[in-house]
């Protein structure tokens, strides 16, 4: 029994090392490395989650726009939050990735979604980024829900509308999920 959880510890650590190695790839000049790094640790699926997060908020715009490229792929719904700042990002490339991995989780994504919009509904970039995700559900199952905030986004005064319409959706979403 101890040899099997010193090889699991073994195995856990060199794995950890090779998501430390790929996280420094993600940053090469090389297109063709940071591709590769990047279909790697989605490859690794859920070990590379958090250090990815992590990622989501380094101050190199390759390593953001790789993380968040990495999560239109992963679908991990612990990311969700992450990817929700991620709509603010000071780069247009990054706000797209994240809305784009945002609509990839769904009603996973939705609820962080909703709350951000709730407490800052002054930021434009937040709202357009929520404005790309929405416009995506608003097609499926969700669209009930996506659609009074979409209007809201659009209408006049949307820094005023949309936290009222976001509460409402995030209240229909929890009393779905019950």
């Amino acid at each position: 029994m101890n040899q099997k959880r010193g090889s699991d510890k073994q195995k856990s650590s060199v794995r950890t090392q090779a998501i430390a190695d790929l996280l420094v790839q993600i940053a090469s000049h090389s297109g063709v490395e940071r591709k590769r790094a990047r279909e790697r640790l989605v490859a690794l699926g859920r070990p590379a989650v958090a250090p990815l997060i992590e990622a989501l908020a380094d101050d190199r715009k390759v390593v953001r726009w790789e993380a968040a490229k990495a999560f239109t792929d992963l679908h991990d719904p612990g990311a969700a939050p992450a990817l929700v700042i991620g709509l603010e990002d000071s780069d247009g490339d990054v706000r797209w990735l994240a809305a784009e991995a945002l609509v990839g989780l769904e009603r996973a994504g939705l609820k962080p979604l909703l709350e951000a919009l709730m407490q800052h509904a002054g930021s434009v970039e937040l709202r357009d980024g929520a404005h790309h995700v929405l416009q995506s559900l608003r097609h499926g199952e969700l669209a009930d829900l996506a659609e009074p905030v979409l209007e809201s986004l659009e209408g006049l005064e949307p820094e005023l509308a949309v936290p009222f319409s976001a509460e409402a959706a995030l209240q229909a979403l929890t009393r779905r999920q019950r």
